[in-house]
């Protein structure tokens, strides 16, 4: 089974509320110091599900992610954990595309990287949550989908998924080739080896740019975007207190669901 694997570089989501900032006159998040990115956890969790099908079906796992020049040490951690092969796409073309510019890249880059049985992703980037990637990937490409994925097996020629919706899950059949988004629910991905950190730092990753995937560049960058942010900030939070009092407990309960009445909170 030859599955590729797209992932995403983001700021780490764990990072303390005091170093997230914003830059609102460019509506762009700004890095925190000290910090390093880490891959997206759902696509992390996607490089997971690829490894067990790999351990029951055999096959190659190939990773594609789209970034700056740091976005290669997510290739290299999902190398660490298993797969075979990475691709970073890199190029001025591919700054500020939205959901729509980075799903064409990346099928132009599935393209070329030949014959795929199955493409998963994470249900959706841990720091934007849009979760359109996946679908817009498979929209192009022309072959099935299924979404929020927490169990995936693999029969002769289609897949058998466990799909989690609102009150449990329910059991999609597809035919391959497919794609997959993966969910949080699939379980905790393994940690890389001491081996398999050495094997990956050993792996070259090629950089490809936008002529190198034969992209159409009139459907990449700022200029292609069919989404507009109009405006990014960070919630400002007020808290207020106010004290009622009286002579008695009894007086001061009256008070206060007469207060309450009035705010019409009761």
């Amino acid at each position: 089974m030859n599955i590729i694997v797209c992932v995403k570089q983001i700021p780490n989501p764990e990072i303390p509320m005091g170093k997230f900032r914003v830059d609102p006159a460019a509506n762009k998040v700004l890095p925190p110091e000290g910090i390093p990115p880490v891959i997206s956890p759902f696509d992390e969790q996607a490089v997971e599900a690829a490894l067990r099908l790999k351990e029951a079906r055999g096959g190659s796992i190939k990773v594609i992610s789209m970034g700056p020049a740091s976005a290669r040490d997510v290739v290299k951690h999902a190398l660490s954990m298993g797969a075979d092969e990475g691709v970073l796409l890199q190029d001025a073309l591919f700054e500020n595309c939205d959901s729509f510019g980075t799903a064409y890249a990346l099928v132009k880059t599935i393209q070329k990287l030949g014959p795929y049985d199955l493409i998963l992703c994470g249900r959706q980037a841990a720091d934007w949550d849009q979760g359109q990637v996946g679908s817009l990937i498979a929209e192009n490409l022309g072959i099935p989908i299924i979404t929020f994925a927490r169990k995936i097996e693999a029969a002769d020629s289609g897949l058998k998924v466990e799909r989690v919706i609102l009150d449990g899950y329910e059991v999609v059949e597809a035919r391959m080739p497919a794609v997959v988004t993966i969910s949080s629910e699939i379980g905790q991905p393994r940690l890389p080896s001491g081996f398999g950190i050495i094997a990956a730092a050993r792996k070259k990753v090629p950089v490809w740019t936008a002529g190198d995937i034969g992209a159409d560049t009139s459907l990449l960058g700022a200029a292609a975007v069919r989404t507009e942010l109009l405006k990014l900030l960070i919630p400002a939070r007020e808290g207020k207190c106010e004290i009622i009092g009286g002579e008695t407990g009894a007086e001061a309960a009256v008070k206060l669901a007469m207060r309450l009445r009035e705010a019409k909170v009761v």
